[in-house]
């Protein structure tokens, strides 16, 4: 737990992208699709905006210390994309940051707040 620490909030919202973008692919995986059908489905909920209403979504649920991860990988977002609004980016990040905070940490925790989150159902068609 004390190496855990001494990772960045940058460190972790890199390790958090690839775990929230895994867990998107696992959710559509099935019914098997083309694909094309998959990218477009994965696209369209690890873009910044989709992560930003997910982490809305899912603060009520959050502990203190999961907020405080939060807020530390908000403050940390920089170098974001031209076009994404900053704030938007920011919350994306603070939800990559608890992704990868959790995934260390506490991957019980993490697999219950996955569970939470509302993946779109009409991008399905």
């Amino acid at each position: 737990m004390a190496q855990l620490q001494q990772l960045s909030p940058t460190a972790l919202a890199y390790l958090g992208d690839a775990v929230y973008e895994l867990y998107v692919r696992s959710h559509y995986l099935l019914p098997p699709k083309r694909s094309q059908m998959y990218h477009h489905l994965v696209v369209a909920q690890v873009r910044a905006e989709a992560q930003a209403l997910h982490l809305r979504s899912l603060t009520p649920h959050l502990s203190n210390t999961e907020l405080e991860i939060v807020r530390r990988g908000r403050n940390a977002a920089t170098n974001r994309p031209k076009r994404v609004d900053p704030e938007i980016y920011q919350q994306a990040t603070g939800l990559e940051t608890l992704m990868g905070y959790l995934y260390l940490s506490e991957p019980q925790r993490l697999t219950e707040l996955l569970q939470k989150l509302e993946l779109d159902p009409n991008l399905e068609k």
